[in-house]
């Protein structure tokens, strides 16, 4: 097999984002949970997005991760590598996305890299070197206080370059207009210069278009699933791929079985969808210092949710407000309150499996990842798209049989976002 595109995701619901881009621009697509085993069965495909769990890790645990995925992807053909990073370009001046950016262009040979998370179609768009979200730039919006990666800083430039040892430029948006040949004249002048990455400025999808051209020529890119888009997008215009689509009795076929949902994003979007979730199923919401105390609260989450499987879907959220988290944090420390909380989402989303859940709504990337892990779900094929990067996805190779599952970041889907996911998830 020699595939057209591999893709190094740095969380689970990005991968799962990029998946649906790609299928939705006709590539056969598979998203893997880590660096596949040598006999996990994949189908004849397009592009792997690789599932790494590694934006808030050590920079060193990171690079080591995205180089064997690279390796992988490489050994089955694949001549471009996308790093995809979240479109808020959550990293902190420590990495991980520099640190990684680094190490895959030492690897790839390439003398520039082309970087952008812009993704119109999410409000995601960077003019100047600057990320916006929406009218306003990032570091002024409500994305700004990740709880693991808060981003105050707009000009990625900046950004990239305290993380990177490369020096960053620029490709402005009046060049990226003029088309591809003129990008790709602006990388060439800045790599003579002594340039070895460069943000590139991205409003509409006619620019991640020409983007994407630009791109193919070189062996790596990074950037978030709008960048996938422009990649995709040239791929199937130069006829490197034709366009195709593995929506067939496979993805398709019911699972049934209970189904449920977990919440542990803290972000405005996940926060309305729990209470709009609460009009149309029963929700409960967990305490994050009993959680962070014991075991107590999970298994009072399980109990809870046992009562109630058989009647329909439920919903348990450690999702809180971002001055619930300050002070959590504050008195237990960033990391330990957050690996205990997604821990015990992930011991709770086992149980659930345990119990006979096979259609899982997951909403957070650190929640998901956690819970996938937990679940040892090496794979899935992408089915149906639910909202805008968040698809639903058939597990391949698990040991709990069938399973639909649906992994949104937190920012991702509409209010009633828990409610539309169970119904395309039969």
């Amino acid at each position: 097999m020699t595939l057209a595109l591999g893709c190094i995701a740095d969380d689970y619901t990005g991968a799962s984002d990029l998946a649906n881009t790609l299928t939705r621009c006709g590539l056969r697509t598979v998203q893997t949970i880590g660096v596949p085993a040598d006999d996990f069965p994949l189908p004849e495909v397009d592009a792997v997005v690789v599932s790494l769990k590694s934006r808030s890790i050590p920079a060193a645990d990171a690079v080591a991760a995205s180089r064997k995925a690279e390796r992988w992807l490489r050994g089955r053909g694949a001549t471009h590598v996308l790093f995809k990073i979240c479109s808020t370009f959550d990293s902190t001046d420590a990495g991980n996305i520099g640190p990684v950016m680094d190490a895959l262009q030492e690897d790839s040979g390439d003398a520039i890299v082309l970087v952008t998370p812009a993704f119109p179609g999410t409000a995601r768009t960077v003019y100047q070197g600057n990320l916006f979200v929406g009218a306003v730039p990032l570091n002024e919006s409500p994305l700004k206080d990740h709880p693991l990666n808060p981003m105050h800083d707009a000009n990625l430039v900046r950004v990239l370059g305290r993380q990177s040892k490369a020096r960053i430029g620029l490709v402005d948006l009046a060049t990226v207009a003029r088309g591809a040949d003129a990008t790709r004249e602006r990388l060439s002048r800045l790599a003579s210069e002594g340039v070895r990455a460069a943000v590139i400025d991205a409003v509409f999808d006619a620019d991640l278009e020409t983007i994407g051209q630009a791109a193919l020529a070189h062996r790596l890119s990074v950037g978030a699933s709008g960048l996938g888009l422009g990649l995709a997008r040239g791929l199937v215009a130069s006829r490197r791929v034709r366009a195709g689509s593995m929506a067939d009795d496979t993805t398709q076929r019911e699972v049934g079985g209970a189904a449920a949902c977990l919440a542990g994003s803290c972000s405005q979007a996940t926060l309305g969808q729990i209470a709009e979730a609460e009009r149309v199923m029963p929700v409960l919401r967990l305490d994050p210092e009993r959680i962070i105390a014991g075991s107590e609260e999970v298994d009072r989450a399980v109990r809870w949710a046992r009562e109630r499987l058989a009647a329909g879907p439920v919903l348990i959220a450690s999702s809180a407000t971002a001055d619930q988290v300050a002070a959590v944090q504050s008195r237990h420390g960033r990391e330990v309150a957050g690996h205990a909380i997604e821990q015990a989402m992930a011991a709770i989303a086992e149980a659930l499996v345990q119990v006979g859940v096979r259609r899982l709504v997951v909403a957070g990337g650190e929640t998901s990842g956690a819970a996938v892990d937990r679940l040892g779900l090496p794979g899935f094929l992408v089915g149906p798209e639910i909202a805008p990067g968040v698809p639903v996805l058939r597990a391949v190779g698990g040991r709990h049989g069938e399973m639909l599952l649906a992994l949104k970041s937190g920012n991702f889907g509409g209010p009633a976002f828990f409610g539309d996911a169970l119904t395309l998830m039969r």
